[in-house]
């Protein structure tokens, strides 16, 4: 071997493996990267008290929850408006047939400046024309709703937290202590004044401006933080506050949603740390989330059968049906009455004048 190519290879045997080295490096870069992540993840879990809770549930399926709720539990349900859909009343966001895509006759800037306060001090008509479409009286509760009566005569429900306004669940059975009617009802109204907040019956609110607003924190805080089981069904769980009080239970806390497809999942932000109050249906770190993707009259149904309460849950419904077709056809009978007399009285009325 000549001297230069002596040199060369004495060269190339003390040069360090510049690729070995990166190797190593990154994959300590990675093993450090992990650890800090690891690091923030404990700290922020910690401090904002998001730890991963137990798991409960003997598996997150619709049959674990039915397993779990006949061990005897405080139920919380959250409903939107997809639980009244099968009664006739539109939901809101459903592209074609929801309520905020057939707005347009109202002239509104934007669909959600119908339920808007400020808009309505200015131009509450449209609110009170829409008002007359959906004013109760005209729709049965549905399945959905006498499950919530269902679980409330069994001694299981703590409270439903509804978005709606129809009064079904009261219709259904379920009294004022429990509902918080977290956007309102039309069963009772206030002046929106703030010198009047007169209240106003269910009757008079019929064809008058007043709304009202309610959001009852005190029991929020009292029944969230004992909630054995979070029941969500027909809700886009897009509108804030409401939407929030999925995170309101304890981590240990088996939450079902039953809907048309999978909502209120955690933050991108929240998710990045695996940890956090929104829905985790699918990763590998689910533990206490179930997802049931149907109509809410066929999820309460199912889920009615799984607890051996189905043929319960039908005669229900069949029985309370058949009372309000009663009430509603003595209610036209007496009015009919009234008007046959009214007209009758204004015939012999209208002969004394001639």
């Amino acid at each position: 071997m000549s001297e230069e190519a002596s040199k060369r290879a004495q060269e190339e045997a003390d040069t360090p493996d510049l690729e070995c080295q990166s190797d190593d490096s990154s994959d300590e870069g990675d093993a450090s990267g992990d650890t800090e992540m690891d690091f923030l993840r404990s700290l922020f879990s910690r401090t904002l008290g998001l730890s991963p809770g137990e798991k409960v549930l003997d598996e997150l399926t619709l049959d674990g929850v039915a397993r779990y709720i006949l061990s005897g539990k405080n139920i919380i349900c959250m409903v939107g408006a997809g639980i009244s859909t099968s009664a006739g009343i539109p939901d809101f966001r459903s592209p074609g047939t929801g309520l905020y895509a057939n707005l347009q006759k109202y002239n509104l800037p934007y669909p959600e400046a119908i339920f808007q306060i400020d808009y309505f001090k200015k131009h509450p008509e449209p609110f009170f024309a829409l008002a007359r479409e959906l004013y109760p009286g005209q729709f049965k509760p549905t399945v959905c709703h006498y499950f919530m009566r269902m679980l409330k005569d069994k001694g299981l429900l703590t409270r439903c937290y509804s978005q709606n306004i129809d009064t079904l669940e009261r219709v259904a059975g379920l009294e004022g202590e429990d509902l918080i009617e977290a956007h309102g009802t039309f069963h009772t109204s206030h002046c929106v004044s703030f010198l009047c907040r007169k209240e106003y019956s269910m009757d008079w609110m019929f064809g008058t401006t007043c709304v009202r607003l309610i959001l009852s924190f005190y029991c929020l805080l009292q029944d969230f933080p004992r909630c054995d089981l979070l029941i969500i069904m027909g809700t886009s769980l897009q509108v804030q506050p409401f939407a929030s009080l999925v995170s309101r239970v304890s981590n240990s806390c088996p939450r079902l949603l039953i809907n048309m497809e999978k909502t209120g999942q955690s933050e991108f932000g929240m998710g990045l740390f695996s940890f956090g109050g929104g829905m985790d249906f699918d990763s590998d770190k689910a533990y206490r989330d179930v997802a049931h993707l149907s109509t809410c009259d066929d999820g309460c149904m199912a889920l009615a059968e799984l607890l051996g309460w189905k043929e319960e849950l039908e005669q229900m419904v069949k029985r309370e049906h058949a009372l309000i077709d009663s009430k509603d056809a003595k209610k036209k009978d007496k009015e009919a009455s009234q008007n046959s007399k009214s007209t009758g009285a204004e015939a012999r009325k209208s002969d004394k004048t001639e």
